[in-house]
């Protein structure tokens, strides 16, 4: 199966997910997230990272089972199993880019953002536990 060519750059994905991680970190003795204290990552480093690490996944995982929307940034399939050609998939997961440059960076486990409604996952292959983090 081939995987769909890449779109971002893989070193300036890198950098771009390593660079959210950077400023989300709890900063000093606060313990408060550095986007707190006015080091909010750019729109356009936040949509580097969700889609670099959108074509990860779909590098790591492919297939067109299991469709992972991360508004307004991104959207892929991945995962091998039953192709989804019309309308809304049977396997939807979708979250916002913070859940998600977090799942993926390993700052929240799979578990957890479920059980805390912070992303919505419909479906029987809906479940990228086993994929994240990266």
């Amino acid at each position: 199966m081939a995987v769909a060519r890449r779109r971002v750059n893989i070193e300036e994905g890198r950098a771009a997910l390593a660079a959210w991680q950077a400023a989300v970190e709890p900063s000093g003795s606060t313990g408060e997230p550095a986007s707190v204290a006015g080091h909010t990552p750019s729109r356009s480093l936040i949509a580097t990272a969700v889609r670099y690490s959108l074509e990860e996944v779909t590098a790591r995982a492919p297939g067109n089972s299991v469709e992972v929307r991360v508004p307004p940034f991104g959207v892929t399939q991945c995962v091998e199993g039953p192709r989804h050609t019309r309308g809304t998939p049977p396997n939807v997961i979708e979250c916002d880019a913070a859940t998600w440059l977090s799942l993926v960076t390993g700052r929240i486990s799979w578990a957890d953002a479920v059980s805390d409604h912070k992303l919505t996952a419909s479906g029987l292959r809906a479940d990228l536990s086993e994929l994240l983090p990266l």
